[in-house]
């Protein structure tokens, strides 16, 4: 039995998500049943992260434990091509030791998201992208970001289903940039609540659009309720771009 770590994109529209639900296709039933035509054996993918419906990703993680012999350009091709038409792309497969984990052994995750800013509609990026038509300031937005940097219980932004254990989590990366009408939210961290992303965009475009001074970013941050933050953004224009493995032992509690 060998264990394989396979790198993943998908276009997240249509699909219920990464997790296996009753209610619809997900990239994790998908992959299982290419990986299923591709060996014969029924085999269980586990992700580095579970997004949510409508959100897409550039370099997903995840492995899974196969009893075929087979070698990494067959098992990307071959799983690839059982994965047509779905807009699910497996980008590398290598071998990896019995003791790794796709979610378990990461020590950061990655992930962006796209505001298009302007009031023409989306062509291109329909479903990519949160278009907002209203001006944004950048800049402000930034400086409110900068505030959520570091440890911090997060409850404010923390989705009412979440099951993390705690809402406190650090964030090591929040950067707010924009090149011409598009504007992006890059965030790093080694793990995240469910819709912290989402409800930190929606918070820092209420300070792009001067509905909120920088500061009530704190404010709300302290207050540690939900319902003193923005709104949730919808899952358009997030990405899940990369994952990091290494050792964990100087990031315990994070």
């Amino acid at each position: 039995m060998s264990r394989w770590k396979i790198t993943v994109e998908y276009d997240g529209r249509g699909f219920v998500g990464w997790q296996r639900q009753d209610n619809g296709p997900s990239i994790q039933q998908c992959l299982e049943e290419a990986v299923e035509k591709l060996s014969g054996e029924t085999v269980r993918v586990h992700g580095a992260g579970r997004t949510d419906a409508g959100v897409h990703a550039l370099g997903q993680t995840a492995h899974f434990d196969l009893g075929k012999v087979l070698t990494q350009r067959a098992i990307r091709d071959g799983l690839n091509f059982h994965l047509r038409p779905a807009p699910i792309a497996v980008l590398d497969a290598e071998p990896v030791p019995d003791d790794f984990h796709a979610r378990m052994s990461a020590v950061e995750r990655g992930y962006v998201y796209r505001i298009v800013n302007r009031r023409a509609p989306l062509a291109l990026d329909d479903g990519r992208a949160w278009q907002i038509g209203r001006p944004l300031d950048a800049e402000a937005m930034d400086a409110a970001a900068r505030i959520l940097i570091g440890r911090h219980d997060f409850t404010t932004f923390r989705a009412s289903l979440c099951q993390a254990k705690s809402p406190v989590k650090t964030l090591d990366v929040l950067t707010v940039t924009r090149s011409g009408p598009e504007i992006r939210i890059t965030a790093r961290a080694r793990s995240f609540l469910h819709h912290q992303i989402r409800n930190i965009t929606g918070t820092l475009v209420l300070v792009g659009e001067g509905r909120w001074p920088v500061e009530r970013v704190r404010t709300a941050l302290e207050a540690r309720d939900r319902s003193k933050g923005g709104p949730t953004a919808p899952p358009d224009g997030l990405y899940f771009t990369d994952v990091v493995y290494g050792t964990a032992d100087n990031n315990q509690g994070r």
